[in-house]
């Protein structure tokens, strides 16, 4: 009888511990009261996570259920590259190809300005079409002409392929003159030329404008000149290449009866402009002791020079900066390449080794046979199909009529005209295929 007590007893004992060790654990695993809740003023923050339930385990009878693991949120996306991107999707139509253009504000556009009066339409809009075909920059055209021209610029600008009308957009002006008599600003030198002297006067809102003539052909993006606008110091307000490179075999050092600026004069058929800074300086002359506005200026000045100058506008520019030369930057010749820096033996040293830039054909080059280097050049952009791939239909055409020119002294130099052009092909093929096929695609 003392056994089995003695056997019930330490039974009864063993339970009795066992069920305070279950008493405790559980009250080891139920959660802690929730703390007090903070002031509507303090700042949230995120609980750590729980520590991750071994597999396998499972809860005790009676425990209370976990909350559900909270995950920390997902990073926003930093403004930037990836912010402009997502504009740039919203804006674009659906199967449209990536381009920055449909969000590129107003005030980032390129302005391109040009003249075109009698029979320069042709001529214009294969200098407009060159412009569009390589830029990367949305562009707004500034076309001013006669009013029989303006149909067939407005008609015929529609008629691009919508890839390349959406890369710009255009504004037809009437030719104007705001000082002096129309009619003799209009005759000065060729049809209309005088007009460039008043942009600065028209295009009240534009700050910064690039000037061509009609016979400009891009070679390369307009956004490359257009990025020499930085090269600007504080007081140059307008940009120019030389009109020869040896002075003393030069135009103006040989026959010029005004002053001229530098060495070998500046030519205008390529001209970069801070239309701001042009509206608000005052221009030293040699008419008053006290500088001109450059609106008050043009008049008087034509009527001091007009019995001296040959090359209208451009000699009453080389007038201007030969008295206020701080105000205008130089750029080199492969910007405002001509039949001059090659008719007579290569002597542009820039484009011997980048390439030509800008190819001017001034002296009619592109329409008779004197310089066929030139003129194949300006066929070759005309007759380009826009949609075609520009080294199949336009650069190996180019290379086979560039062997017909080597009988010429700019025909035996074909890698200067050929090196920059070439560069960008490259690039517009580059773009096109990463952006069509794909970065993902190309291994």
């Amino acid at each position: 009888m003392k056994l089995r007590s003695k056997a019930a007893a330490l039974l009864l004992l063993a339970l009795a511990a066992l069920l305070l060790a279950l008493l405790s654990l559980r009250a080891g695993r139920a959660e802690p009261p929730a703390p007090p809740g903070r002031p509507a003023s303090a700042p949230q923050r995120h609980p750590a996570p729980l520590p991750a339930r071994p597999q396998g385990s499972r809860a005790l009878p009676g425990a209370r259920p976990r909350a559900p693991r909270r995950r920390s949120p997902r990073p926003r996306p930093r403004a930037g590259r990836r912010g402009a991107a997502s504009l740039e999707k919203l804006a674009r139509r659906p199967g449209e190809p990536r381009s920055f253009h449909a969000v590129l504000p107003p005030e980032l556009w390129i302005h391109l300005a040009v003249v075109a009066c009698g029979n320069r339409l042709e001529e214009t809009l294969v200098m407009l079409k060159s412009a569009v075909l390589f830029s990367h920059r949305k562009i707004q055209f500034h076309i001013f002409t006669e009013d029989s021209l303006k149909p067939e610029f407005d008609k015929q600008l529609r008629q691009w392929p919508d890839s390349y009308t959406k890369k710009f957009e255009h504004r037809i002006y009437p030719i104007t003159f705001s000082v002096g008599n129309p009619q003799e600003w209009k005759k000065l030198f060729k049809p209309c030329a005088a007009q460039r002297l008043f942009l600065p006067v028209i295009l009240k809102d534009v700050d910064s404008l690039l000037y061509v003539d009609t016979d400009v052909l891009f070679l390369r993006p307009v956004d490359d000149i257009w990025k020499l606008l930085r090269q600007f110091n504080s007081t140059q307000l307008a940009a120019m290449a030389p009109e020869h490179e040896i002075p003393k075999i030069g135009w103006y050092s040989r026959f010029a009866r005004h002053p001229f600026y530098g060495s070998a004069g500046v030519n205008s058929g390529v001209m970069l402009m801070n239309l701001t800074r042009i509206r608000s300086a005052q221009f030293k002359n040699s008419m008053t002791p006290t500088g001109l506005a450059w609106e008050d200026m043009l008049y008087p000045l034509y009527q001091t020079y007009k019995n001296a100058i040959t090359w209208g506008d451009q000699d009453l520019l080389n007038i201007i900066f030969y008295f206020n030369p701080e105000r205008l930057y130089v750029f080199p010749c492969q910007w405002n390449y001509r039949p001059d820096h090659c008719m007579y033996g290569s002597n542009c040293k820039e484009a011997e080794r980048e390439g030509v830039s800008v190819l001017h054909g001034n002296r009619g080059v592109y329409h008779d046979d004197k310089q066929p280097t030139f003129r194949a050049l300006y066929e070759a952009m005309r007759d380009f199909p826009f949609q075609d791939n520009l080294f199949q239909s336009m650069y190996y055409p180019l290379q086979l009529k560039f062997l017909e020119t080597v009988h010429t002294l700019c025909g035996r130099i074909p890698q200067v005209f050929l090196k920059q052009i070439e560069k960008t092909m490259r690039r517009a093929y580059e773009k096109h295929v990463i952006i069509h096929v794909g970065p993902d695609h190309m291994h």
